[in-house]
């Protein structure tokens, strides 16, 4: 019997009916078939998983590489009634063990995990033990080393995926390119693999380029011009901060955000942002996934972000509610060098990556032969004082060396506080000066950890918070203090990046980069860069229709509110019917023999620009086919070179 999909969305969310193509996609998993749901951002993908599995026996196993997300969903499932669990960077090994154990024993219905922690012994013999009904795999584009945005954990799902024969596996994404698709569904090893996909357009959104050499006066003109709240997008921690004091100064209510700052202040600033206490965000990219505020207005990017995946994301963060909205580009001519630069900094040449692994097993005093498996501690800007680098091509050139399979470099890993009692249990009994706050929170501490007197143990800020009733400040503010009286040996949580040797050392002069690692994705960026330029350069064709092209939509329409449509309208450069009498020409040009674009250029009187961008078009609705540099009428996939 089908179950009843619609029943359970009205009982736990109260709506009566799905949008869209959620439907489609809970049919096809409840079914049993590998299904890929591509659906953009604000397109209610989380209803997608957590409907079918509310409707089966068993527990839904969700990766997602946000930990925010993570908290924010089980939040949301447990105000529902729904018993849901997370395991995450930052939590003791008797944490994760107990939320585990739980999920084998606890008729819990969802376990979120990001991918690092598939990797590890531990989680790969209790999933075992778990009654696992579906694999969901959200930024599932991830898993893609054609994508923007690839991590290798995300390797390790297919590793689980044979753990757990005959589970299901939903890979949902907001984007991907045609050959990010196919890729996703070979890397997740599909069987029978389902693609349902959303149409990535967006009516109530007006994408803008906007040129100009005064960025800042453009930022402060927009934003005095339209109400509503805002996200400016920087590319640098710095910016986000110099950006912030300036609107502030001109009488905005502002916050910045960056992945630098801690978790409690990162809370604060959100929460003023989502309430309207602040109108405006100022952040790098590591703001936004899984952030759910639907009446944005304005996002503003003052930097180009280096791919139009990554553009797409931040910029469809605008206007989820279905009110009008503005994605706005400020475009400098010194952007073009700016973004290009990118390529070398994220390639630097193989001699200077042989020189930073090299810097390396000074740094570590490695000797020769050694180091498979040791796991160390990398601060950077120690690295980079000692060896005289610049931190962005040492992070690239760790990134390559992590490709290559010398090491892994992890990006900030949230390490969780340690404390350690160094007085003994009866002196600390014998103690009579201290405050009842402080008495309050100690009786906690006892309570909730073991081996205090003996060992670091990691401890938990926000629940020994919860446990008091003090707030998490007050509760840091007092371990400090307990520090400060040598009560105790306080180590407060802090972000680390890792390096781990997955081989022993090796002659520099021998380090292998194969192109995979190298020539490959450098090509693949440059594409990806060049595209992103294409987008600012154009004012041609419909910002809205060459995004949807980039991920393989074909639309006939022009969206008639972004810039280019609203020049082209003032310019009466391209009415229809101009479009329709060139489209004609090149058609009936293309029906006697098949030409080159040159020798079609020679017989149609018509703009370059113009013409290029109409073949383009033709080329990618299949309305002629490229074939040896040669063009030809007539259906088919266009094969451009």
């Amino acid at each position: 019997m089908q179950p009843d999909y619609r029943s359970i969305l009205k009982q736990y969310w109260g709506y009566d009916a799905f949008r869209g193509i959620q439907e489609d996609i809970i049919h096809s998993i409840g079914e049993g078939h590998d299904t890929l749901g591509l659906m953009p951002t604000g397109g209610g993908k989380s209803i997608t998983f957590q409907v079918p599995a509310l409707a089966q026996d068993g527990l839904c196993l969700v990766i997602t590489p946000l930990i925010a997300l993570m908290k924010d969903q089980v939040q949301n499932l447990r105000k529902r009634g729904i018993k849901a669990l997370a395991v995450y960077s930052g939590m003791s090994r008797q944490d994760i063990l107990t939320t585990l154990d739980n999920c084998i024993f606890g008729n819990y219905k969802f376990l979120y995990v990001s991918p690092e922690r598939l990797d590890t012994d531990v989680f790969r013999s209790k999933v075992q033990k778990m009654k696992v009904c579906m694999l969901t795999v959200d930024e599932s584009h991830c898993i893609s080393q054609w994508g923007y945005d690839f991590r290798p954990a995300y390797l390790k799902i297919a590793e689980i995926r044979a753990l757990l024969p005959g589970v299901p596996v939903l890979a949902l994404t907001a984007t991907a390119t045609p050959e990010v698709v196919d890729d996703i569904q070979t890397q997740l090893h599909f069987t029978d693999g389902r693609v349902f996909r959303m149409s990535f357009e967006r009516k109530n959104l007006a994408y803008v380029v906007r040129r100009t050499e005064n960025k800042t006066g453009e930022l402060l003109n927009i934003l005095r011009r339209m109400a509503g709240s805002a996200i400016v997008y920087v590319r640098n921690r710095r910016r986000t901060k110099e950006i912030t004091e300036l609107l502030t100064h001109e009488g905005f209510t502002a916050d910045f955000y960056h992945a630098g700052l801690d978790d409690a202040t990162k809370d604060i600033r959100q929460q003023r942002w989502q309430t309207g206490e602040s109108r405006i965000i100022v952040a790098t990219n590591a703001f936004g996934m899984g952030i759910d505020k639907p009446d944005v207005r304005i996002v503003i990017h003052m930097d180009l972000p280096d791919s139009i995946e990554a553009y797409f994301q931040e910029a469809g963060r605008a206007g989820r509610d279905g009110q009008k909205s503005y994605a706005i580009i400020l475009y400098a001519a010194s952007d073009k060098v700016t973004l290009r630069k990118r390529i070398a900094d994220n390639f630097p040449e193989k001699d200077y990556i042989r020189q930073v692994y090299e810097h390396l097993q000074y740094y570590y005093q490695m000797a020769m032969g050694d180091g498979q498996g040791c796991v160390k501690e990398f601060d950077i800007e120690d690295f980079c004082r000692k060896f005289k680098h610049f931190p962005v091509p040492v992070d690239s050139a760790l990134r390559i060396l992590t490709q290559a399979g010398y090491l892994e470099y992890t990006d900030e890993q949230d390490n969780a506080s340690r404390l350690l009692f160094t007085l003994h249990r009866d002196e600390l009994y014998k103690l009579h000066t201290l405050d009842e706050d402080t008495e309050k929170l100690i009786q906690s501490i006892l309570r909730s950890y073991t081996g205090v007197f003996t060992d670091y143990v990691f401890i938990n800020e926000e629940s020994l918070s919860v446990r008091t009733g003090f707030s998490r400040r007050h509760v840091y503010e007092l371990l400090l203090a307990l520090g400060r009286m040598r009560i105790i040996s306080y180590i407060p949580r802090k972000k680390t990046p890792y390096i781990i040797y997955t081989r022993a050392r090796v002659d520099a002069k021998l380090l292998h980069i194969p192109p995979s690692a190298y020539e490959e994705r450098r090509d693949r960026y440059e594409k990806r860069i060049n595209a992103m330029l294409e987008y600012t350069d154009n004012s041609l064709i419909c910002r809205s229709r060459l995004l949807l092209r980039y991920f393989g939509e074909k639309n006939e329409h022009n969206c008639g509110q972004c810039d280019t449509c609203i020049n082209l309208r003032k310019l009466g450069e391209t009415d229809e019917s101009s479009t329709r009498a060139l489209t004609e020409s090149i058609l009936q040009c293309l029906q006697s023999r098949p030409l080159t674009p040159a020798m079609l250029a020679d017989q149609i009187p018509a703009d370059k620009d113009l013409l290029a961008d109409t073949l383009r078009l033709l080329l990618d609705e299949g309305k002629i086919t490229a074939v040896n540099g040669m063009l030809h009428a007539g259906n088919g996939k266009s094969s451009k070179k």
